[in-house]
């Protein structure tokens, strides 16, 4: 082979990596709309009938913060649970909406470190899920239908 067509291979396998792979990375696009649409959207993926009875939607503050998501400590935006009113299953969503430049990373590290799954009387969450998109962050606390909440925060 001639060497100018090594080259030229060479620089077309070299071009086509960097294409394929990209330069960097790209920053997570923030998911718009109100908390309470997000919420709903989160739970699309599960059929009404077989959602935990009473479900509620509360306000999480610094006053309730250490309850909701393990720590007074951490800055939001804002924030909403969901919660059964009542019930005998361990069962907790929780969106959070970081401050503009927040290190979500952190703060998923410090939900996940200081929540507590044990917060209901006699029950435990199986599972303990802690994602994000952008500026918004999933906290899931439940022994069933984590998949599907999952799914239902991908889809935003």
């Amino acid at each position: 082979m001639k060497k100018t067509t090594k080259i030229s291979l060479f620089l077309l396998l070299l071009s086509t990596i960097l294409f394929m792979t990209g330069c960097g990375k790209e920053k997570a696009e923030n998911i718009e709309g109100s908390l309470e649409e997000l919420m709903t959207k989160v739970y699309a993926e599960i059929p009404e009938d077989e959602r935990p009875m009473m479900l509620t939607n509360v306000e999480v503050t610094k006053e309730n913060a250490e309850y909701y998501i393990g720590s007074a400590d951490i800055e939001f935006e804002e924030a909403l649970a969901s919660e059964p009113a009542v019930s005998s299953i361990a069962h907790s969503v929780v969106l959070i909406r970081t401050k503009e430049n927040a290190d979500v990373e952190s703060i998923k590290k410090t939900i996940k470190d200081k929540v507590n799954p044990r917060k209901w009387f006699c029950v435990e969450a199986e599972q303990v899920v802690v994602e994000s998109r952008g500026n918004l962050i999933i906290l899931i606390m439940a022994s069933s239908d984590v998949d599907k909440l999952q799914a239902g925060f991908n889809n935003l």
